[in-house]
């Protein structure tokens, strides 16, 4: 078994590659993790299946500055690198890239990564940007790691969508790969801004996972009609007295695009704020058919 040690700790390009150069000697298959740190279970079930593919896993902390739009918590996102630090060392992370703002977008950075039709929809709307941010962010970091897998949460369903679509156009080497959805007991999924919550507004939270379950529900029980589920999806969610919906969608599971019936593997996608806290969640339901 792994002894539990702090990863090494790196924040230059060109000590993490050496670090990478090292392992490749070795003939180390490198598992990658991107996050922006304030780590909970749901990060962590990332690393565990790095480790479990790999032989080599690096992890980074950067908040993105990039996929922040005006007036979103950049200045405010929970940044809390002891404690993360604490949880990688938990699972037996080898190397912990924390790169500084600088480092990231050098003086003159001027290139970034537009990815098409899977960044439109759903928060290509509501965030202006924030996907050309991403996609720029992440294709810098596989640049810099050059991992063989890097992995990523179905939470962040169509960022995840976003990220494979660039790796097929762009010919990455990286293989990505999607894990499931971490919940609370109470279903809520695993996020770092719930810390921004309240206990009460935790409570009303729930509300996210309560209408994605009614989703299910209903097609169960043979509802195909797209748009009468997102209406009763909607009547949960406004339970919550101080809930701002974004958005509540069916859409396809690969285009993104909305779905009049439910025929085929069909994304449940919502962004809801309660408590001025931006929540997202998404399930897919099947029918029987």
């Amino acid at each position: 078994m792994r002894r539990q040690d702090t990863p090494k700790l790196v924040a230059t390009v060109a000590r993490l590659r050496e670090e990478i150069v090292a392992a490749r000697r070795g003939k180390r298959a490198i598992g990658f993790v991107p996050t922006m740190g304030a780590l909970h279970e749901g990060h962590l079930s990332l690393v565990r299946a790095a480790r479990n593919e790999c032989d080599y896993t690096v992890v980074s902390i950067f908040v993105n500055p990039s996929q922040f739009g005006p007036g979103e918590d950049f200045s405010k996102y929970p940044r809390t690198l002891e404690a993360d630090l604490d949880l990688l060392a938990g699972c037996g992370v080898d190397l912990a890239f924390v790169p500084a703002g600088e480092e990231v977008y050098r003086p003159g950075h001027d290139t970034w990564v537009e990815v098409g039709a899977a960044a439109e929809p759903l928060d290509g709307q509501c965030r202006p940007g924030h996907f050309r941010g991403v996609a720029t962010a992440v294709l810098k970091l596989l640049n810099m790691v050059q991992p063989d897998a890097a992995y990523f949460g179905q939470k962040d369903y169509q960022q995840a969508l976003v990220i494979r679509r660039m790796a097929a156009d762009l010919d990455l080497p990286t293989a990505i790969r999607v894990c499931p959805i971490v919940r609370e007991p109470d279903g809520l999924a695993m996020s770092s801004r719930n810390r921004y919550l309240t206990p009460a507004a935790r409570q009303r939270a729930i509300v996210l996972w309560k209408s994605l379950q009614l989703a299910g529900e209903l097609v169960e029980q043979g509802e195909r009609d797209a748009r009468t589920i997102a209406a009763r999806m909607r009547e949960v969610i406004e339970i919550a007295e101080d809930a701002r919906i974004d958005y509540v969608a069916l859409v396809d599971s690969e285009t993104l695009q909305p779905v009049e019936t439910i025929a085929g593997p069909t994304l449940a996608a919502l962004a809801v704020k309660i408590e001025n806290t931006r929540l997202i969640d998404n399930c897919i339901l099947k029918s029987e058919e």
